[in-house]
């Protein structure tokens, strides 16, 4: 699997996620993957189907070092590539994507065939449940930090990820969210999770005052902030709920089994999706907050506290905070499927995109049969 795109987390989701499907249809396959030495490599390791990983240190707006494959054997069975190392439009925003792929092509030898994700050969069983096993000491880190609560619901918040500050909700957005939760679920606990310190991978924009004053909001609150990528999934891991905007880290989340309940907006409609868990995604109004739009076609900022991006301005927050309160009652409920969850979904979106199915994508296609 060579799947070199940009740094966020969730790409590497998507790669682990396709090196599943791959061992499931041949259980005796010897799979390795390549990684951008920024993304979260670590989900590979956790992945017990992945066999080896190897990381290339490439930036997308710069051409790569010639010996960047330098180290990664270049005899495979079959070497599978992201599609999005092929496509024009990819290459115009990102030159540096466009130069790496041309040196894959060169440096593979596949004795069978140099192909995409998606194309025929290699065999591919879609459909699979990716469970990443976290390390034990990371496990232990999380169950001191979140004992067993019996009282009321573990509700993880992620309040924003690696993007500009002004494409996620106001510190009074989310106080207004949390507040709302709280009004609902009196003895909800909340694990506040996020990236303050820019280790040269990810981080999150919001500063440490804000997460001071999220963590005022409520009653009761931990942080799993600031901790490594494993502490954090484990302490995701023991919640009952991930909330977060559309983020590559709730992938995941998802992935260690935690329901997500998305604000969605911006760029992308939610496109991940882990069979078996489920998920509720609070769509927006296109016509009043518009968002979906393809890279480079960003709408105009509004004012809230400063831009803000429409789809997560206060005006959007209030509008659907009835939605999300019944998206993560639902969630929390015993009653939440990943097969209602997806049909839910996809019905949403279609009528979100006025029929038009081609605008709706997912990782393995899982959405096609609940068009």
């Amino acid at each position: 699997m060579n799947f070199v795109y940009c740094h966020p987390v969730g790409h590497a989701v998507e790669a682990v996620q396709h090196c599943l499907g791959y061992r499931r249809a041949r259980p005796d396959r010897r799979i390795g993957v390549v990684l951008k030495a920024n993304t979260a490599v670590e989900l590979a390791s956790w992945s017990e189907h992945v066999d080896e990983v190897y990381t290339v240190d490439v930036d997308v707006f710069a051409p790569p070092d010639p010996d960047v494959l330098s180290h990664v054997p270049a005899e495979w069975d079959w070497v599978v590539d992201d599609p999005r190392g092929h496509q024009q439009w990819q290459h115009d925003l990102f030159p540096g994507l466009a130069g790496y792929y041309d040196l894959a092509a060169k440096h593979f030898r596949a004795r069978h065939g140099h192909r995409q994700v998606g194309a025929p050969l290699p065999t591919y069983q879609p459909n699979n449940r990716l469970q990443l096993t976290l390390p034990a000491p990371a496990r232990s880190w999380a169950e001191k930090l979140l004992p067993d609560n019996e009282s009321g619901p573990t509700i993880a918040v992620l309040p924003g990820g690696s993007a500009p500050r002004w494409r996620y909700p106001s510190l009074a957005s989310w106080r207004r969210i949390l507040a709302a939760v709280v009004e609902r679920w009196p003895t909800a606990r909340f694990c506040f999770v996020g990236k303050l310190a820019d280790d040269g991978r990810t981080s999150s924009t919001f500063t440490r005052a804000e997460f001071d004053a999220m963590a005022d909001a409520v009653p009761e609150s931990v942080w799993a902030v600031d901790v490594p990528l494993a502490e954090q999934l484990a302490a995701v891991r023991r919640c009952d709920l991930f909330l977060s905007p559309h983020t590559g880290f709730a992938f995941a989340a998802m992935t260690v089994g935690t329901p997500w309940l998305a604000l969605a907006g911006n760029d992308w409609a939610e496109y991940y999706f882990n069979p078996g868990v489920p998920f509720y995604s609070v769509l927006p109004d296109l016509d009043r907050f518009p968002c979906y739009v393809m890279l480079g076609n960003t709408p105009d900022p509004v004012e809230d506290d400063g831009p803000r991006s429409p789809s997560m301005s206060a005006d959007r927050v209030d509008s659907d905070l009835g939605e999300l309160l019944d998206g993560a009652a639902w969630l929390l409920s015993e009653h939440a499927d990943f097969d209602t969850a997806m049909r839910q979904h996809v019905t949403r979106l279609v009528a979100l995109f006025q029929g038009r199915t081609d605008l709706i994508y997912s990782v393995d296609n899982l959405h096609v049969p609940y068009l």
